[in-house]
């Protein structure tokens, strides 16, 4: 795993100049790759890139990067693994016996790869995971591009620096903020976005001209990057090109096209399909486990990370490493489900206990490790797991995705039922029922929730029931149609009450319309659950999931690979019917039916609590100094950006217990720590 940055010099600029600015652009990304820094300059072109290095495939020094290609037309950043770059090798020594290989790296296989076969046919061979950077010398094309669901992250833009607008990339923000004078303003747009979903989606990014590169595509710069920024955002819908002066971007993967032509040869045999994907997984699995240093597994004993562990260990003929955290609060903790499974597997298992104050600590350090405002506040235990596990590893695999194709998150299964009463009732009165719901306190409707159970004898489907009754008593007001109503349960409404009206620039509503971006599939999503998961694999997977994963990761130098996102895993998986996925109100049918092979089924059925922590009752505690600070009046008003009013009031009514207002206000406190972090 590694860091990349670049930009274009300015004519005027001097090769020395620009190589100083690029350094610490480049050494800015040390965490990503703590064992090398080299770069490149392209003194007839103004082409500049810079690469930090994490050895995991060949260790020496004829893996650096950047690389040329053996003609030395083609030069290469690139940030990622290609887990079957063995596999090209042999397929390009067939064409081409005469291949004198310097290294045994994939970064020098993939350049030759896209010497003989053009980049977009070599694109569609790779398994992995990618954020390139690639110059071709002979005929001034510049590209970027992302692997298939956005692994690895790519930002890209125009730095204004006060005087001159500088066409620049890098892996993190930070890289771009390094260049002086960065003085890129915020984007309200993007501000809006990340009060409704707790993140940035792409392809924004917090500053106006820098934006994400959406998953699946390749941006291409012909001779000189263009002269102007962008006044629209560079969305890249299905089938066609966009462009803009001297630059395109277009789709080299589309998902939708995947799942149209999944939807068009579906299994009808549940045993065929299983078989099929135990197989896929087991070859994923074998080909991700290719490293060249220390390599475990994340295991929180839940149906995902188990699977995968069990089918690593099943190849190893020693115990894997695996890791996972503890907390000292009994009510989220789940170190125990793991430590059963990994006890059954005979895995090698570590498990970090995270105090109140280890997980305080590490808080204001947050807004550094993810460039810009992220409040999905599992990064924290997110964070100590990764830090847990570098103590032992430099690689480790974890279970992430298995929600979005399988059907796991409680949404899944709840949205087609509530939303099939729901649509029956008039708006007015969804909108009372709402207001009733919230009056109820969070902690009474957790008791309700609990003698109902012990009452009618049921499994207890949810865990934070009164948490959520609040968050969808809040959001049933704005569900008038289906895709209202997905929404709702994945956006916090009112992020035009937080954002002051006068610096939003445009209405929230139609904003959160642009996450819907494009036409959906013709065939495989005709059902709300299915719709939900294909959108969820286009969003909230890609800016949220493995956004947080990647930074966690990367802060402890700590590589991390997803076996369910490769590609031939996410076609199988679209290739089966809903009723195999979810049957009899359960989620992750098929992939239980695999890993109940090798793990009991008493081990693992319990009720679904995501990575979690006390986050809520933290801000009325040791958090609430900290908290006041940065939610102080006078200081919110000063800055400009957010309601301070509101702000107050939901604060006050967090304190006092009225509501739960945990999301909004730290979502808050994280866009404010992020703030202080940039003066």
């Amino acid at each position: 795993m590694c860091g990349i940055t670049g930009f274009y010099k300015l004519n005027e600029m001097s090769i020395s100049a620009a190589e100083n600015i690029l350094k610490p652009m480049t050494d800015s990304l040390s965490h990503r790759g703590p064992d090398a820094s080299s770069i490149f300059s392209d003194i007839d072109s103004n082409v500049l890139m810079g690469h930090r290095r994490l050895s995991i495939l060949d260790t020496s020094d004829g893996g650096l990067q950047p690389m040329h290609s053996h003609s030395g037309n083609l030069v290469i950043a690139y940030n990622g693994e290609i887990y079957n770059h063995n596999e090209l090798r042999a397929e390009l020594e067939k064409k081409d016996d005469d291949i004198h290989w310097k290294s045994s790296s994939d970064t020098e296989t993939l350049l030759e790869a896209f010497e003989q076969w053009g980049i977009e046919n070599t694109l569609s061979k790779l398994r992995g995971m990618f954020a390139i950077a690639l110059w071709n010398k002979t005929e001034k094309n510049f590209y970027l591009i992302r692997d298939r669901f956005g692994e690895k992250p790519l930002y890209y833009g125009w730095i204004e620096d006060g005087q001159n607008t500088i066409f620049s990339f890098g892996s993190e923000l930070k890289a771009l903020r390094k260049y002086p004078n960065f003085s890129n303003k915020i984007s309200h747009q993007a501000l809006l976005q990340y009060f409704s979903y707790m993140y940035v989606p792409c392809p924004l990014s917090i500053f106006d001209g820098v934006f994400k590169l959406e998953p699946g595509c390749i941006l291409k710069i012909s001779s000189q990057p263009p002269k102007s920024k962008m006044l629209e955002i560079p969305h890249s819908i299905s089938g066609q090109v966009f462009s803009h002066e001297s630059m395109s971007i277009a789709r080299w993967y589309d998902f939708k096209e995947v799942v149209n032509s999944a939807s068009q040869n579906l299994f009808t045999d549940y045993d065929e399909a299983s078989s099929a994907l135990e197989e896929e997984l087991e070859k994923v699995i074998k080909m991700q486990s290719l490293s060249d240093v220390p390599l475990g597994a994340f295991l929180s004993g839940g149906v995902d990370s188990s699977a995968i562990v069990a089918l690593m260990q099943k190849q190893s003929t020693k115990p894997i490493k695996t890791f996972t955290i503890g907390f000292e609060d009994p009510d989220f903790d789940e170190s125990t489900f793991a430590r059963e499974v990994a006890s059954h597997l005979k895995t090698d298992h570590s498990e970090l206990l995270v105090t109140a104050q280890d997980a305080q600590s590490i808080i204001p350090n947050l807004p550094h490790l993810y460039d810009e405002p992220f409040a999905d506040y599992s990064q924290i235990p997110t964070y100590f797991v990764c830090k847990s596990a570098r103590q032992a590893v430099t690689v480790s695999l974890s279970g992430d995705a298995g929600d979005e194709l399988f059907g796991g998150y409680n949404r899944y299964l709840m949205a087609p039922r509530l939303w099939s009463k729901i649509s029956k009732v008039p708006r007015f009165l969804r909108q009372m029922v709402g207001r009733i719901l919230i009056v109820v306190p969070v902690k009474y409707w957790d008791v309700i929730f609990h003698q109902y159970n012990k009452i009618s004898k049921r499994k207890n489907d949810f865990v934070h029931f009164g948490e959520k009754v609040h968050r969808f008593a809040a959001r049933l007001r704005y569900a008038h149609s289906s895709d209202d109503f997905f929404l709702s349960l994945i956006a916090e409404p009112g992020a035009d009450q937080i954002v002051l009206q006068n610096t939003a620039g445009s209405n929230v509503e139609r904003i959160n319309a642009a996450f819907l971006k494009d036409p959906l599939p013709k065939t495989g999503v005709s059902d709300l659950a299915s719709k939900m998961m294909y959108l969820d694999t286009l969003n909230y997977l890609t800016d949220d999931i493995l956004c947080k994963v990647d930074r966690a990761g990367m802060s402890n130098s700590l590589e991390t690979r997803v076996p369910f996102l490769d590609h031939k895993i996410v076609e199988l998986a679209w290739r089966m019917p809903l009723e195999m996925k979810i049957n009899h109100s359960e989620g992750k049918s098929i992939l239980r039916n695999i890993l109940y092979k090798y793990v009991p089924r008493k081990l693992i059925e319990r009720p679904k609590a995501g990575f979690s922590i006390p986050l809520g009752d933290w801000l009325k505690g040791p958090l609430k100094e900290w908290a006041e600070t940065l939610l102080e009046g006078s200081r919110i008003e000063k800055e400009g950006y957010l309601n301070s009013d509101y702000v107050n009031q939901l604060w006050v009514e967090h304190l006092h217990g009225k509501r739960d207002g945990t999301f909004k206000i730290w979502s808050i406190l994280m866009f404010q720590s992020w703030l202080e972090s940039t003066k």
